[in-house]
């Protein structure tokens, strides 16, 4: 099978021209599943590790590199996640979206529950944001559970006011070089925190986000999107 990617939005629809015109943009979707049992690279559900969030648009999950987010600084300087303590446990996926675009949906589904060593668990939770963060998120969280590993199902994303806003057109985060596109960074941390914390050696997250790539043609009446003559 053929494959072919394309640089700006994709508009589907039947009626491309007058007052009736009902194309619209498509929807882009990233996935990762990462499952804490496995942590061969480039294995299909590979985790990561402590300090390590992985990539997975590679198709298995490689490791990924998480990047501080700026608009004028080139090359980009990596951000390492903190390191596995015993009061805290971080693991996550790093996505690059196209810069400007806006997040549609955030979709958090824990597919089978973790078996953890600990003396006590605090809070299990997720953060999405264009960074790593353990708190105060750009995009939306979800929490997994509080004392408890949690069960496993797909989880309510929550989402304030600012977050939504954020939302609607991603920051650029990361710069390309010789004119290159520049790039958004969407970060899925999972923080478990508690005391005694060691042994993270099951459970399974399934991170999904949607988006529309940002079109830098509209208010151009003679370019596309706006149809052309055959």
């Amino acid at each position: 099978m053929a494959r072919a990617t394309f640089d700006g939005p994709i508009l589907s629809g039947d009626n491309r021209f007058g007052p009736l015109r009902n194309v619209g943009y498509t929807d882009l979707v990233q996935a990762t599943d990462i499952d804490f049992s496995v942590t061969t690279l480039a294995t299909a559900g590979y985790s990561g590790g402590s300090s390590q969030f992985v990539w997975g648009n590679n198709i298995p999950n490689i490791n990924g590199i998480v990047y501080t987010p700026s608009s004028t600084t080139f090359p980009s300087v990596a951000n390492t996640p903190t390191a596995d303590t015993s009061t805290n446990i971080y693991r996550g996926v790093v996505m690059y979206i196209p810069a400007g675009s806006q997040i549609v949906d955030v979709i958090v589904d824990y597919v089978t529950a973790m078996t953890i060593t600990s003396s006590a668990l605090t809070s299990t939770d997720v953060y999405v944001s264009n960074n790593f963060v353990t708190s105060s998120p750009t995009y939306a969280s979800a929490s997994i559970a509080t004392t408890t590993v949690g069960s496993a199902g797909r989880k309510t994303v929550a989402y304030t006011g600012t977050q939504l806003n954020n939302m609607l057109a991603t920051t650029t985060d990361i710069l390309q070089p010789n004119g290159n596109p520049n790039l958004s960074q969407v970060v899925f941390t999972v923080a478990i925190v508690g005391t005694g914390l060691s042994a993270l050696s099951a459970g399974k997250f399934n991170f999904v986000l949607r988006y529309v790539q940002p079109d830098n043609n509209i208010g151009t009446s003679t370019t596309y999107p706006y149809g052309n003559l055959d």
